[in-house]
């Protein structure tokens, strides 16, 4: 194993870790699919989406903490582990490839300065594809999570159930090429790129 260290681990326990398999094989196949060359996965929880990486990918996985780092046991010599703060990345501009994360920017405290950061690390027209859930469209629906959140942000170690993440990718400069959609719009898939 390699592993990678740095310190201002300032995010909480990823929202995987309380729902580890949540979603279907299929967003997985699909979150990796465009991955290849140097890749960077922001929160790898514990390391289910390792496996669905091409052969030639070379996968930085990143946790925040010891504890969410030593969740991943599995995983090929093409993987290297990186205990990072997606808020302060610790590589040069223009490094990577891809960026890949699964339910990970509901937790991250600064998702506008980490979604800053994947930017710069990204090469010009690199990928980026997250699968996150969201707000709710509807006026009741986003009325409902804003009034749970405080107790949801607390029972799942810093998960937020009402962040607009297509916007904030939209607003870090990333131009979305594709979106999709389960569970009336609560989890998304966004495909965006550099």
């Amino acid at each position: 194993m390699t592993r990678v260290t740095s310190v201002n681990n300032s995010f909480a326990t990823n929202i995987a870790s309380v729902t580890p398999r949540a979603w279907s094989d299929d967003w997985r196949e699909w979150v990796t699919d465009k991955a290849r060359g140097l890749v960077l996965e922001i929160g790898a929880g514990d390391g289910v989406n390792l496996s669905y990486y091409h052969p030639d990918a070379q996968v930085i996985a990143t946790e925040p903490d010891t504890e969410s780092i030593e969740l991943i046991t599995d995983y090929e010599d093409n993987v290297t582990l990186a205990q990072v703060s997606a808020e302060e990345l610790p590589f040069p501009d223009g490094t990577f490839d891809a960026v890949v994360g699964t339910l990970v920017f509901c937790t991250i405290p600064d998702a506008p300065r980490a979604l800053q950061e994947v930017r710069r690390v990204l090469k010009p027209g690199g990928s980026l594809r997250l699968v996150e859930h969201v707000r709710a469209k509807n006026p009741l629906g986003r009325a409902l999570m804003r009034l749970a959140n405080p107790a949801w942000h607390w029972m799942t170690g810093g998960c937020n159930i009402n962040r607009d993440t297509l916007r904030a990718v939209r607003a870090a400069g990333f131009q979305v090429i594709g979106l999709e959609e389960q569970m009336l719009g609560l989890i998304i898939g966004i495909d965006a790129k550099k």
